[in-house]
């Protein structure tokens, strides 16, 4: 019995070691827990990030120690990379936003449009197609189709009364970035400098790579299993995260 005992004792062991290597140095699952993405990100989407995207720093880890200062075997975010990242606030929260700025960039909105160093961001209107949640609110936004300077596209939504026409210019520091959410009006992202701001390279966790898994805990939470047929967002399983 007390082998027994021990043989298991040491597959569980060992079964962690793995997972927390799986977990630091090659992927990790996250969960979406607000509207601040949408409609390209819902809540109870589950995704795994790459934690080997843009290299390692101790925010790769688990609790976050002080083992080291910078990052190593690093690679540059491109803008439009949809991100993880430790907000500067605490270096603990997680918050998934989209890159929009790096080092030395200049950002602004100005009449409802958006501008980088200057030059507007191509925005295509497109038909509503989904519904947008704020929190508990559901907000009448209007659709677009955007295009960043590198011709990466996505899909962001402002609403339709109250949304911000114009802000201050945000000058990005050096290594430091830029990130917004795509449901434009509903987003605590770098243009609250008091609560979020410019993200230090240091803090980026790693790049959403690919949704596994989506419930709409509103229709049913995933353990009712006879509320599957509502709750399940098939359609979302294994989607790539553009």
């Amino acid at each position: 019995m007390k082998k027994l005992i021990i043989e298991n004792f040491k597959t569980l062991f060992y079964a962690l070691v793995i997972a927390v290597i799986i977990r630091s140095f090659f992927f990790q699952p996250f969960y979406i827990p607000s509207s601040s993405m949408e409609p390209n990100l819902l809540i109870g989407d589950r995704l795994f990030v790459s934690k080997f995207s843009y290299g390692y720093s101790r925010h790769s880890l688990p609790f976050s120690p002080k083992i080291f200062k910078n990052r190593i075997l690093e690679n540059k975010p491109e803008v439009g990379d949809v991100i993880v990242f430790k907000t500067p606030a605490d270096n603990r929260t997680d918050y998934i936003k989209r890159l929009i700025g790096i080092p030395g960039d200049k950002i602004q909105i100005v009449d409802q449009n958006l501008y980088i160093n200057k030059i507007k961001v191509k925005k295509k209107k497109i038909e509503n197609l989904f519904t947008i949640t704020c929190g508990n609110e559901i907000i009448a936004v209007d659709f677009y189709e955007e295009t960043l300077p590198n011709g990466k596209r996505h899909l962001s939504v402002y609403r339709k009364e109250g949304t911000m026409i114009n802000s201050d210019e945000y000058v990005v520091p050096k290594n430091h970035y830029f990130f917004m959410g795509d449901n434009r009006d509903c987003s605590k992202d770098s243009r609250f400098l008091s609560s979020v701001g410019y993200v230090n390279f240091n803090n980026l966790v790693g790049k959403a790579q690919i949704i596994f898994f989506s419930n709409n805990k509103e229709k049913g939470p995933f353990y009712k299993f006879w509320k599957w047929k509502k709750s399940l967002r098939t359609s979302r399983f294994f989607k790539r995260i553009e």
